[in-house]
């Protein structure tokens, strides 16, 4: 095959992609059989069903038992607002970013002692088995899940303090700067790690998917003067929301 050559199979699902995108073959509609893609494109019945295959894992057609395959309707992937901390009224970092894009956003949340995983440890800088505060959380945007989070806070640092627990207290809800404020550690530094991969049955299901569709997965980290105080998994799914990052340009 010469460079720059698609084997046969990508060439008759991109051909077929197209005319999903253009609205030719529109949501609902049903995919040509195999012996259809295989006389319209002079194909074999291999070809044919690997194009199937690819359009089916990349998420524009699904099969319907005893049916056939169909197009599926693609949501219209709205927005979350990845744009760090600012000192606003509002209680929440992520109801602040919920504001900037004119969304309305809740959650639920629960905590629990918990001691650090080998990877967990690493990225706190601690040792594994150290006792950390793991928290997750739920997001919702307009009633929807949209956003999953697992937190976890050393104890060393928190324990025995207003802010042990991260929705209790003086400062609950109000994300990990002004908790950590609270306690005289200043949080000057964030870093995210942002990627993809299939999501968990669990992730899915709580998020309303469908296992093995792929999710955003956002490693954060806040920092005060070098050391992690607080890292998390962010879990988004890929198919209904994106990521939007507003940083400040210095």
């Amino acid at each position: 095959m010469a460079f720059g050559e698609q084997p046969a199979y990508l060439r008759v699902a991109g051909d077929l992609r197209q005319k999903i995108l253009d609205g030719t073959l529109p949501p609902h509609a049903r995919l040509p059989s195999q012996a259809r893609i295989r006389a319209e494109y002079g194909v074999s019945d291999t070809v044919a069903l690997e194009a199937r295959k690819v359009l089916m894992a990349e998420g524009y057609v699904e099969g319907r038992s005893g049916s056939g395959t169909y197009v599926r309707e693609r949501p219209r992937r709205r927005r979350i607002i990845r744009s760090g901390y600012r000192p606003t009224g509002l209680s929440s970092p992520y109801r602040q970013e919920q504001a900037d894009e004119g969304s309305k956003g809740t959650w639920e949340s629960r905590s629990v002692q918990d001691v650090a995983s080998a990877d967990v440890a690493e990225r706190l800088g601690i040792e594994p088995g150290d006792r950390v505060m793991r928290t997750r959380y739920l997001f919702r945007t307009e009633g929807e899940p949209s956003m999953l989070s697992t937190s976890w806070e050393p104890l060393a640092i928190t324990a025995r303090t207003p802010v042990m627990l991260p929705e209790e207290g003086p400062v609950a809800g109000q994300g990990v700067v002004p908790r950590m404020a609270a306690i005289d550690v200043v949080v000057d530094h964030m870093a995210e790690e942002v990627g993809a991969r299939p999501g968990l049955a669990e992730e899915t299901a709580a998020l309303g998917g469908v296992p093995g569709h792929l999710v955003i997965e956002i490693r954060r980290t806040y920092f005060a003067s070098g050391r992690p105080v607080e890292t998390a998994d962010v879990v988004i799914p890929a198919e209904r929301y994106r990521a939007v990052y507003h940083l400040p340009v210095r």
